[in-house]
């Protein structure tokens, strides 16, 4: 049934431990049976309800899974979850707002910076052995950091913001333990989340970010890491404002074991300043994707944390991909000290369409929220309704669904393929679609 591997312990405590180092490990992998409880307390010598107990542990903390008569058996981690279907397929005719792309035309010409950096690889190759990080990406890195009054630590380098919060997880918690994550929030998030046996508890969002009792609640109930979004946030657009960041740390530094995840995803398309959490607890991340500003297809995000969290994620990195390539570094450098790349004008550019988006439906009568960012938020009392009448009068938005955990229903629009002169049209649909929506109060 197990194999060669041997759970053994004498305590609830030890069993519980030996089966999770067995999948940690793989020599237990998804889908294989454990023994029968009485069995496997008979082969331990201790009693039936001491392992009763174990099992009862395994499956609070998500590794195992029990099926009645069929027995346990070790859980499967599903390769993706229901929210990446919950999408609206734009038919032609259709105004596709519900991507959440930046806008191309926003998007610097990238054959500059690609051709600068193979030139310099071609000088220096990229080669086996070699620091993961580009000596210049990571001081460009650390200045801005630096600059923004993110703490100082070492600079990692990821595939995008959701590896990077893939490995930071991974690197730090066990399946089971609760991770606080923002509630409506990012869609990836709330797959990944319970994708790696963690179990999300939803925090309220207003216009400032998570609120501070919530988080406090969700810390003081035993969640072991909070999830945060800098400014930008998907699919609000909520800012962290000095005043609501003061008082988050304020509930951190009474949880300092706090995982603290941060995610300034929307660095160059907001105008908002960065008033950041990191370095409350003892141990974070802090996260910063180049996909917004410069284009998604990079993959290209950098990461800074406390030396064992970041070391841990590093010596994990190793022994799979490596690193993230020295070439697309070195381009991302290049679009960082471009004199044509202009992302104030990006960010006005952003906030213009979104802002008058937001002022219409207000003339309109309808509740929307974004202070930041590329999208726009629209409580509405009737989500499929809404969504449906949207498509009909030739909109296809994202339904609400894939953001909420317990938020009331909604829809999201992004504004980056809006033009100002769409405006109007859009909020009439949006007006006769939803119909007025209250304002949620937060206390």
């Amino acid at each position: 049934m197990l194999g060669e591997y041997r759970i053994m312990g004498r305590r609830a405590s030890e069993i519980a431990d030996s089966v999770e180092r067995g999948v940690g490990t793989g020599e237990l992998e998804p889908g294989q049976l454990l023994p029968p409880m009485r069995e496997l307390a008979e082969l331990l010598g201790v009693n039936p309800n001491t392992v009763a107990a174990a099992y009862r542990t395994l499956r609070e903390r998500g590794v195992i899974e029990t099926a009645g008569r069929r027995g346990s058996r070790v859980r499967a981690a599903p390769a993706s979850t229901p929210r990446g279907s919950i999408r609206v397929e734009a038919p032609p005719g259709v105004r596709d707002v519900s991507a959440g792309n930046p806008d191309p035309a926003l998007l610097p010409p990238l054959h500059e910076a690609l051709a600068a950096a193979a030139v310099a690889n071609e000088l220096r190759p990229g080669l086996y052995g070699q620091e993961p990080v580009d000596e210049e990406f990571g001081r460009l890195a650390r200045a801005a950091l630096d600059a923004d009054g993110v703490p100082g630590g070492p600079v990692a380098v990821t595939s995008g913001s959701l590896d990077a919060m893939e490995r930071v997880l991974t690197a730090r918690l066990r399946p089971g333990d609760a991770v606080a994550v923002e509630d409506p929030g990012w869609s990836g998030l709330l797959d990944l989340v319970p994708a790696l046996g963690l179990k999300p508890v939803p925090v309220r969002v207003d216009d400032d970010g998570p609120l501070d009792g919530d988080v406090e609640e969700a810390l003081a109930a035993g969640a072991r890491a909070l999830v945060v979004t800098s400014r930008a946030q998907n699919p609000t657009g909520a800012v962290i404002g000095a005043e609501r960041a003061a008082r988050l740390r304020a509930v951190l530094a009474r949880f300092p074991q706090t995982l603290l995840i941060e995610d300034d995803h929307g660095h160059g398309i907001v105008e908002q300043p960065l008033h950041s959490l990191a370095g409350t607890t003892d141990s974070w991340a802090f996260v910063r994707s180049a996909a917004k500003a410069y284009t998604p297809d990079l993959r290209v995000a950098l990461l800074t944390g406390d030396p064992v969290t970041v070391d841990r994620l590093t010596g994990r990195q190793r022994l799979g991909p490596g690193w993230v390539s020295r070439i697309l570094q070195r381009a991302v450098v290049r679009l960082w000290t471009s004199e044509t790349v202009d992302l104030a004008a990006v960010a006005r550019s952003y906030g213009e369409r979104r802002d008058a988006l937001v002022l219409a439906l207000a003339e309109r009568g309808v509740a929307a929220r974004g202070r930041s960012g590329m999208n726009v938020w629209v409580p509405v009392p009737d989500e499929t309704g809404a969504v449906m009448r949207m498509l009909q009068a030739g909109w296809a938005v994202a339904p609400g669904a894939r953001y909420r955990v317990a938020t009331p229903p909604g829809m999201r629009i992004t504004v980056s393929g809006l033009a100002m002169g769409d405006v109007g049209p859009i909020a009439d649909a949006v007006a006769a679609a939803a119909g007025p929506a209250p304002a949620r109060s937060y206390g």
